[in-house]
């Protein structure tokens, strides 16, 4: 499956535009990250159990795109973007969007 967060891949037409696809996940912020951010941000420094929650998150998210889109019978993912929300205090959603299409070369 391709991926891109452009709106077309050069030397490839779009056959097909299936529509708009998502992957979300929610999670619950770890207490021992949290305990580590807060020392960090008295400290300076990266976040890194954060840093490491984001970005499982952020795979977490494309997988289940990939897995709407393949079900769709799309090839490809354009426009591909992410949000993140909070959802009450230790909660955040990450949600990976795009628009599933079928792609051939020209």
């Amino acid at each position: 499956m391709l991926i891109s967060t452009m709106n077309d891949v050069p030397g490839h037409d779009v056959t097909d535009v299936i529509g708009e696809v998502f992957g979300l996940t929610v999670r619950a912020r770890n207490i021992g990250a949290q305990i580590g951010a807060g020392l960090k941000s008295i400290l300076g420094g990266e976040l890194k159990g954060m840093t490491k929650q984001l970005i499982q998150s952020r795979e977490e998210s494309i997988a289940r795109l990939v897995e709407e889109a393949e079900a769709k019978g799309a090839n490809c993912v354009l426009a591909m973007r992410f949000d993140v929300s909070d959802l009450g205090n230790n909660w955040s959603e990450i949600c990976a969007y795009g628009t599933a299409v079928k792609i051939n070369k020209a």
